[in-house]
Order: structure tokens, then sequence, then C-alpha cells
């Protein structure tokens, strides 16, 4: 039951860049990601209410459930929508895989207890080889859009590192349920006036299979995933869950070519290949930053 779990949520994080291709070409970002935050939030805040539970009330619990939602939200949600709007699912969802070896190095400098080792520097040096891979196709046709598209889904990995010493540091004690509603949440607010200012949302006429990507992003991808999420922290313990990280990348890219005919080029089975070795270098330690993740690696991560 707990492996199928773990596999279930590696499918469905890997199928929410192919979600976010299909959407994201009809919707523009800011809109898309207003829509995906506030559908799950919604979500989470009825499961909220079924739990019996209710949201914080004082300003130092909002603070870094704020922050939550820009690092964790707002800046990796509308980066990786952007973004794909000019590569392909299987290459943004390898890109976002490499958040692992940016929360290693952040973690160096903003905690005490998770130095750099010789093994985790051989880690990120192996990961980010693989991230320089990736970008060789783009940096042979000259820095066109689509290396921008890169490099902004490359930021969002950092971002949701960011979150992750966020969520470890100040989110310790509040419940899955109602971190991942107020961050959403979070979100919503920030992205709305995003939305109106730039998109004009109320003229938009998104198709029925772009709509539907949404929904089954903000639903599926989101919500019902940061609820699986945390379960399997409960009943296997971190360690385990941290398992998904190496399946997000490896089911983005099988999504990508079978339902959407993206074709996988060498460079890309390479990057992926050692941006996975090197996240394994880095898992050999102890490395209890990564386990704490409210709102995980995701596209999801």
């Amino acid at each position: 039951m707990v492996w199928l779990i773990l596999i279930l949520l590696g499918a469905i994080w890997g199928a929410s860049y192919m979600f976010i291709k299909v959407g994201g070409a009809e919707i523009p970002p800011f809109t898309f990601v207003e829509g995906r935050a506030l559908i799950a939030a919604l979500a989470l805040f009825l499961a909220l209410r079924l739990r019996g539970e209710t949201l914080p009330r004082t300003r130092s619990e909002w603070t870094p459930l704020i922050a939550m939602g820009i690092f964790n939200g707002v800046i990796p949600y509308t980066l990786i929508t952007w973004g794909e709007t000019h590569i392909t699912s299987s290459l943004a969802s390898i890109l976002t895989a490499a958040m692992p070896l940016f929360t290693v190095l952040l973690a160096h400098f903003w905690t005490r207890d998770e130095q750099l080792t010789w093994a985790k520097v051989a880690g990120v040096i192996v990961g980010f080889v693989g991230v320089v891979v990736l970008f060789v196709p783009e940096l042979r046709r000259g820095m066109q859009i689509e290396f921008w598209g890169e490099v902004a889904v490359v930021v969002a990995a950092a971002s949701y590192a960011v979150a992750t010493l966020v969520a470890r540091k100040f989110l310790g004690g509040v419940s899955h349920i109602v971190a991942s509603a107020g961050q959403l949440g979070s979100t919503a607010v920030w992205m709305l006036p995003l939305s109106l200012a730039f998109d004009h949302p109320f003229s938009l006429r998104p198709s029925l299979p772009a709509v539907a990507s949404l929904l089954t992003l903000a639903l599926l991808g989101t919500a019902l995933a940061y609820v699986l999420y945390y379960w399997l922290i409960e009943h296997t313990g971190a360690t385990r869950t941290a398992l998904v990280t190496y399946l997000i990348p490896i089911t983005g890219v099988m999504w990508g070519a079978l339902a959407l005919g993206e074709s996988i080029g060498w460079e890309a089975l390479a990057g992926l290949l050692l941006i996975i070795a090197g996240i394994g270098l880095v898992n050999r330690t102890a490395a209890p930053t990564r386990q704490i993740v409210v709102g995980a690696p995701v596209e999801g991560e």
C-alpha cells in the first residue's frame, strides 16, 4: 500500500508538468497560477473544516505561510508555467529536480546543522554538471528564448529550496493541512492583482483541454498530492517519502513522451541521470532539511 501511494504520488507530480504545458499554452501564467492556487486552496480549506482544524489567527503564525506562498507558490509556479511555454514539459521536470542541490548549498550558509561535506559537494557538482548538460542545445543556438525558459525553471527550483528552509525553521509544529492551505491561499492572494492587471482573465476563452488541465493540476497535482505526501511522511517517515524526488523527473519524462509526443535527446537523458546521481550522493548523508518540506519539491514540485 505504501509503495503504491509513493509511486502514485511520483506519477501525479510528474504529470503536473504535462498539465502545465497544456493549460499554460492558452492561459497566461499569472492567471493560470491564480486559478491553480485558488482552486487547490479552496479544496484544502474544505479538508480543514472536515478535520475540525482552523487557519492561524496571529500575524506571527501567518508570516511564514506568506513567505511560503511566495517562495513555494508565486515564484516557482509562475516561472515554471512561463518556462514551459518555451521548453518541453519533460525538460522542465528534469530541471526542477535540481531543487535538492540548491537546498544543500543554501542550508550550508543558513543553518548550523547542515554543513557541506565532501560527499555533498560531490553530489552538488555531479548534479549541476547535469544541469549544464541540459543547457548545451540552447547554448549552441545562441541563448534564444528557449534558453531563458530553462533559466526560469532553474530559478524556480532554487525558490523551492528557499521554501524548504523556511518550512524547516518556522513550520515545524504546524499541521500539514493548515500549512498547505495557508500557503496556497497566500499564493492566490498575491497572484490575483497580477492576473487582473496583466492578463485580463475575464476576456480569456481557453479551450476545454486547457481548463481541464488547470482543474486537474489544482485538485490532483496540488491539493491531493499534498495530502498524499504528508500521509506518506506520517506513515513511513520522511526518508522513504523523499524517494519521490527520484520518481518525479522520470515520470515527468514519461508523461511528456507518451501524452505529448515530446522527444528525448541524449542531452536530456544524460542530464537526468547526472542529476539523479547527484541527488543520490547528497542523500547518502543525513539531509533532514529536504525531508521536512511543506509543499514538497514539486511542481511540483
